[in-house]
């Protein structure tokens, strides 16, 4: 027994490490009085191009509205805190700990019924801390474009003047800084204002020279690719007319080689040095030029001048095959992104309890298209909407399922629950951070959805019974699916 008490000892003391490497503990605590007895949650962000979200660390805010989080963490990077539908964000290093006060939303905020964003304060902030030095930096600019800003049009020369003399007094005042995330941060904050047209500023190849050419991708730092997705915005369309033509032709073969060749032609995408690829050594900008293929791709996704299939295959591609791993991930990611409910893509599957107890998923669903509808059971437009859904419910519940999927609220009132109870389909209750309206992308109210009978996505979102801009009601698709069917009768 003793020798059992001391190996689980060892396991225990084990558990920090992982591959011989050390993980580091960071730590996020403080208080949120708008949120007692609510859920809180940190995410990562995995990439700035998909802006995929994982989960990092999950808590409940106390009576005495106090949370404390511990969690791994290895390096310094940006992370949303949420709960309910309100979304704010902070900066951690790794063996950190923070102080934070996290508010309902801003007073001079209106209440959006998707949630706000709220800014995130801090309680004994160190100096060192990268939430100070940014917080800093961003007031140090912002004084700075008050003061100067105003007299570009008035006085050019002078705004250029200073404008130099503020990058010179940011780079002395930062030059012994070893932090390579602040030093990312500021780089990318005066590469911004590069961006602001004045005689004398850069054009777009010597900012590609200055500030991309040969340097590394920092895929953790926001505001580099921010800078990066700016810069290559619409890369395809900027392509000259022979070298589009070989991107398009590479596309056709589903060959990710074929389109890399053809941009390595773009100035802004050119190799720059030897290469032994036996050794796994790339020209440098080789990881750029893949990154930047890659959210070209999914920029043209929704053009039909494109084929998805194809776009779709050498997405995936990239995702399996690539030697850069982080651009890898973004290709998976930006498949999630592409595919999630767009029409033709399957439908992710769901697990919800009817207010008959009923536990039912898409496969109940199956040979008849199905029609969601998610709505707030106190909203009056709710009630309209419903009463108009009715009336086209009865013309075509044999060629469609109907389902209502409500968010739980507090505050129904007794002719409201008399009223969705009496609905003549099946009604399902939700909380405000259930999976299904994740999943189906649910952010205001009502929101329609239309699935065909193999689970696959018709429209999302999908008309309503009231008219859109063209005068048109989900009764005109409806009415189109029961021809179709009889047809095939």
């Amino acid at each position: 027994m003793k020798i059992m008490k001391n190996l689980i000892w060892v396991a225990f003391l084990l558990l920090p490490f992982q591959n011989g490497i050390a993980q580091t503990i960071t730590e996020v605590k403080g208080y949120a009085p708008a949120y007692v007895g609510q859920k809180i949650e940190l995410y990562e962000i995995e990439d700035y191009f998909s802006m995929r979200e994982s989960l990092l660390a999950t808590t409940m805010v106390g009576t005495d509205s106090s949370f404390s989080f511990q969690f791994y963490n290895t390096k310094t990077q940006k992370i949303l805190v949420k709960s309910g539908k309100n979304k704010g964000f902070l900066y951690i290093q790794p063996e950190a700990k923070y102080q934070v006060f996290v508010p309902e939303k801003s007073a001079y905020d209106p209440y959006r019924e998707q949630g706000n964003q709220i800014e995130i304060s801090f309680f004994n902030l160190d100096s060192t801390d990268i939430n100070y030095k940014i917080l800093s930096f961003d007031k140090w600019i912002n004084n700075f474009l008050g003061y100067y800003f105003p007299t570009k049009k008035m006085n050019g020369a002078e705004f250029v003047s200073k404008l130099e003399e503020f990058k010179s007094n940011v780079e002395k005042a930062y030059a012994s800084d070893t932090s390579l995330f602040f030093k990312t941060y500021v780089k990318y904050s005066i590469a911004s204002l590069d961006d602001i047209q004045f005689v004398g500023s850069r054009n777009r190849y010597e900012k590609f020279d200055f500030y991309i050419n040969g340097l590394p991708v920092v895929y953790e730092s926001d505001i580099y690719m921010n800078y990066l997705s700016s810069f290559y915005e619409n890369a395809l369309g900027r392509l000259e007319m022979e070298v589009n033509n070989r991107v398009y032709l590479g596309l056709l073969k589903n060959s990710p080689s074929l389109i890399m060749r053809a941009l390595a032609d773009e100035y802004t995408l050119r190799p720059v040095g030897p290469s032994d690829p036996k050794k796994k050594q790339f020209p440098a900008n080789t990881k750029l030029r893949e990154l930047i293929m890659i959210k070209a791709l999914a920029e043209v996704f929704y053009s039909s001048d494109y084929p998805q299939t194809n776009i779709i295959n050498v997405l995936d591609s990239v995702a399996n095959h690539s030697i850069f791993k982080s651009n890898g991930v973004i290709a998976r990611n930006l498949i999630y992104r592409l595919t999630e409910l767009v029409p033709g893509a399957k439908a992710p599957d769901f697990a919800l309890i009817s207010t008959k107890g009923d536990l039912r998923s898409l496969t109940n669903y199956s040979k008849k298209h199905l029609y969601i509808q998610v709505l707030d059971p106190t909203s009056k437009e709710t009630a309209t909407e419903l009463e108009l859904l009715q009336v086209i419910y009865q013309k075509y519940k044999g060629d469609v399922h109907f389902i209502s999927v409500f968010e739980k609220k507090e505050k129904m009132t007794k002719k409201q629950k008399e009223y969705i109870d009496a609905l003549p389909w099946e009604k399902f209750f939700v909380d405000a951070d259930d999976s299904f309206l994740q999943q189906y992308h649910v952010k205001t109210f009502p929101t329609y959805i239309l699935l065909d009978g193999l689970g696959y996505v018709v429209n999302a979102p999908a008309l309503g019974p009231k008219p859109n801009g063209n005068r048109i009601t989900i009764d005109k698709i409806f009415f189109d699916i029961k021809k179709i069917n009889e047809l095939e009768k």
